[in-house]
């Protein structure tokens, strides 16, 4: 490896010290469907996020419901403060595609149908809310 990618690596590992996220591979949901959930939840309060995830009726939202409470989790573990004494909020969240598995499914007359089981990658960044400074 040269000099400039490990300069480049390390600032990208010193970074991430500040960063709390949590992130899902190969969920086997198509990205479509986790993206309408990710979309609800930004920029939420975790507290409401959490509860908007608990009672949608969305299959999804149990992935992306245990994914958050491990961003709080990590957030904790970082900051050795609790989740309830800070005022955190959803960051950033967002959903990649992931493999695509490829399957056939008769049809009539001989053919057959092509059916893509889709999957995702789903990262969520917690942060606290910076109130400004009033002079």
């Amino acid at each position: 490896m040269g000099k400039r990618k490990r300069l480049a690596a390390e600032k990208r590992k010193e970074a991430q010290k500040t960063q709390y996220f949590a992130k899902l591979n190969n969920v086997p949901t198509s990205p479509r469907k986790m993206r309408l959930l990710a979309d609800l939840i930004r920029g939420m309060e975790v507290t409401k996020a959490l509860g908007v995830l608990k009672y949608s009726q969305k299959e999804a939202s149990n992935k992306l419901e245990k994914l958050l409470r491990s961003a709080i989790a990590n957030w904790e573990q970082k900051t050795s403060q609790k989740a309830e004494d800070a005022q955190l909020y959803v960051k950033t969240v967002f959903v990649d595609e992931g493999r695509t598995l490829k399957r056939l499914r008769p049809a009539p007359q001989g053919r057959g149908y092509r059916i893509r089981k889709r999957s995702n990658h789903v990262t969520i960044a917690v942060d606290t809310k910076q109130e400004p400074v009033k002079e």
